[in-house]
């Protein structure tokens, strides 16, 4: 077991969450592209968004992918050189 599956298993025990239903993959595609699509401290963000709305029962299956795709889309609408301004 390496490193990000220990700290995955030891949140989840944390949290009761059942380990088996985290997608961990979906998961860090979805930072990933918010990273670098959006600005770095998006991806934290966006992870804990999705998160709340899982937890309400508000978010869809295809929500981690529609929210790739939002950052993905961010990015190619910006002007090349803009960088995002990051409070």
């Amino acid at each position: 077991m390496n490193v990000l599956e220990e700290w995955t298993a030891l949140v989840c025990r944390e949290l009761g969450i059942d380990p088996a239903t985290v997608d961990r993959d979906q998961v860090l595609d979805l930072t990933r592209d918010v990273a670098h699509g959006v600005a770095r401290p998006a991806a934290p963000l966006t992870a804990y968004l999705l998160g709340l709305a899982q937890g309400a029962g508000t978010a869809e299956a295809d929500a981690p992918a529609r929210l790739a795709g939002l950052a993905r889309d961010w990015a190619a609408s910006r002007p090349a050189g803009d960088e995002p301004e990051v409070r």
